[in-house]
């Protein structure tokens, strides 16, 4: 899936089905752009509690749908470092966020200036 949008606008992601488990309580999303490592966007537990990266703080909303396990990843005021290939996953770790699969096959998000 791709989604293409002006900087300055904003998107929403997101996943269905996230799978909590014993060992897996983070929720979220990672990214990649070419040429650069994976790195954790955002996350929430599966007790509420939620981490983002220091360059989405501010701009990057995430939230849960409990009874439908749907996480959503609202994304405002984009900028063009945004762009990059988005992935819903579960990790037991804020910093294994990306190190250990995902749960969908990723969105790409491009954004123009």
């Amino acid at each position: 899936q791709v989604q293409l949008v002006e900087s300055g606008g904003s998107l929403r992601l997101s996943c269905a089905g996230a799978a909590y488990t014993l060992a897996y309580v983070y929720g979220g999303w990672f990214r990649q752009a070419p040429g650069k490592e994976r790195e954790g966007v955002a996350a929430i537990t599966s007790s509420g509690t939620i981490t983002y990266a220091d360059s989405v703080k501010g701009r990057f909303t995430i939230s849960r749908d409990n009874a439908r396990k749907i996480l959503y990843l609202q994304m405002n005021s984009l900028k063009p470092e945004d762009t990059a290939m988005y992935y819903c996953a579960g990790a037991p770790s804020w910093r294994a966020m990306g190190r250990v699969g995902s749960w969908d096959q990723g969105t790409q998000v491009t954004v123009s200036s």
